[in-house]
């Protein structure tokens, strides 16, 4: 975004600039960013110190490509369409069709996947129940408990997404249901998920967070959850499981850095839930799919605190709303809706061990950790591709430039998504840019200037580039920094590229068992 308001290329090394300005787009992709490429064709000599950057990126990320299913290459499973959308690029053929409705291709790998994967973590732990935080619209959710047989609860902070799961569960009885009755079956009695709204608060205990899954609610009942009262209350509750653990809907990050409302008592005053008396709950699995900036922690500090928590599959995103000492509040942090009782301690997001909190120099920007979200496999597709849509960089911090003009103390702008910017001139562009961040829509540019800015498009995507190589270094960092929590509190682990890095970027399941659990096959940590 700084790019030519802070004259970023001139910061590179000189023999740098001339190497990296005469790439086109593709070798960009080939040279630079693809750890992958075996045979490189260089148009030049590049320097020993750019040579010895991307080698030490390369190497110090984890591998992202997914492990191959069945027999497959693994060169098969980094190919950019999954197999099993090929026939059909909307409709996996390896899930069934109940649970492919109102789901995203995207979704429909991951849950298939992460499915089979709690699957075999409960069969390790002898567990047939699952406890899925930042449930959604319940995807994970339906096919864990109906296609996969598992007793599941699933904690959502939305009520409006609690309420779309039930509605979810109910279209899939019915479509169960009206199958059966077409092939002559007689009914058998399915278990559906239960649905539990409300927010993971991370300064709770694990008694809290085991208080919050057995309360039985339904969605507009508490209004405490920040997404506000649901207008219609939840239907097909006669289809709620039986049992201590509830399931709701598992599916969606949206719990973000995760905090959840105290439950009250029956007087509707502040309960204090860990002085409460807690009952015998059954184990369970804990699992959470793209579960948003401290939550994926909070759920780890559970997993090793709390005895009933058998074993954990985590898959973490949105690594710029991480809590760290440094940046107690970073931007997009929702507020736990009511305030923790004091004297609990302070639990970030970044860094969890102590060995690297020991580290010199192991904290991490806001703007490193925004820069991990990026898709690095996605990008390489759009530079082979020559797409235009790489021309939107160019127009931002070109916009970047004119608003400092017009108003120097404002800097990064939140401008938000212009549709279709890359087939606007500038011209267009800017009007939009500058009248959403109050600035005059018709302010005058200098023609001379947007013309020289827009000849410097590559050496844009080139520095970009330079960033987005750190990408999955900096994940690697916040991952591994994981592990060795989970270490240091006797918890080996293993982190499995489990989703196809071009469908599902934030791929890595860490998955993890307690001590004393038996462990085999795929899953064995280590």
């Amino acid at each position: 975004m700084e790019f030519f308001s802070e004259d970023l290329w001139l910061r590179l090394p000189s023999r740098w600039q001339q190497v990296l300005g005469e790439l086109s787009y593709s070798q960009i992709a080939d040279l630079l960013l693809d750890s992958a490429q075996e045979e490189r064709r260089y148009p030049s000599v590049w320097p020993l110190s750019l040579l010895a950057f991307r080698a030490t990126a390369h190497s110090l990320a984890f591998p992202r490509q997914s492990r191959p299913e069945g027999d497959g290459s693994r060169e098969a499973a980094a190919h950019v369409t999954p197999e099993e959308f090929l026939h059909n690029q909307s409709q996996s053929c390896l899930l069934g069709h109940i649970f492919r409705k109102h789901v995203k291709p995207k979704k429909q790998h991951e849950i298939r996947m992460l499915g089979a994967l709690v699957k075999g973590v409960c069969e390790q732990t002898d567990c047939s129940r699952v406890v899925d935080v930042g449930s959604g619209q319940g995807h994970l959710t339906r096919f864990l408990s109906f296609g996969l047989g598992l007793s599941v609860t699933g904690i959502e902070a939305d009520h409006a997404l609690v309420a779309m799961a039930s509605r979810f569960d109910g279209q899939l009885l019915w479509t169960l249901e009206k199958e059966k009755q077409r092939q002559n079956v007689s009914s058998v009695s399915l278990s559906s998920p239960r649905h539990v709204a409300g927010w993971v608060n991370p300064k709770a205990s694990w008694k809290a967070f085991i208080q919050q899954l057995s309360t039985v609610a339904c969605p507009d009942a508490n209004p405490l959850v920040p997404s506000g009262p649901c207008k219609k209350r939840l239907r097909g509750s006669e289809h709620q499981a039986p049992g201590p653990l509830a399931s709701p809907d598992p599916d969606s990050p949206s719990q973000d850095s995760g905090t959840a409302p105290l439950p009250t008592n029956r007087h509707g005053e502040g309960a204090n839930p860990v002085e409460a008396e807690q009952p015998d709950h059954p184990d369970f699995v804990l699992t959470g799919l793209h579960a948003c900036g401290d939550l994926s922690a909070t759920l780890l500090r559970h997993f090793v605190s709390c005895p009933h928590v058998r074993g954990i599959t985590s898959v973490a995103c949105c690594y710029m709303k991480i809590t760290t000492e440094e940046h107690p509040a970073p931007p997009g942090l929702v507020e736990p809706p009511v305030a923790p009782p004091p004297g609990l301690p302070s639990a970030f997001g970044y860094p969890m061990s102590s060995w690297v909190k020991g580290l010199p120099g192991h904290g991490l920007s806001y703007k490193a950790r925004e820069g991990a979200c990026h898709a690095v496999e996605d990008y390489m597709r759009r530079l082979r591709e020559g797409s235009e849509l790489l021309r939107t960089h160019c127009y931002r911090a070109m916009l970047e430039t004119f608003v400092r003009d017009l108003r120097p103390d404002l800097r990064r702008a939140g401008i938000q998504t212009i549709k279709k910017a890359h087939m606007l001139a500038f011209t267009e562009y800017a009007r939009l840019g500058l009248a959403r961040v109050g600035l005059p829509a018709e302010s005058p540019l200098d023609r001379t200037r947007v013309e020289a800015m827009l000849k410097h498009q590559v050496r844009v995507v080139v520095y970009f580039s330079l960033s987005l190589l750190l990408a999955p270094v900096v994940e690697s960092l916040v991952l591994l920094d994981r592990m060795i929590y989970l270490q240091e509190n006797g918890v080996d682990s293993r982190l499995v590229p489990l989703f196809n890095p071009n469908l599902s970027p934030r791929n890595f399941v860490l998955v993890a068992l307690k001590p004393g659990v038996e462990n085999n096959g795929d899953h064995q940590s280590s």
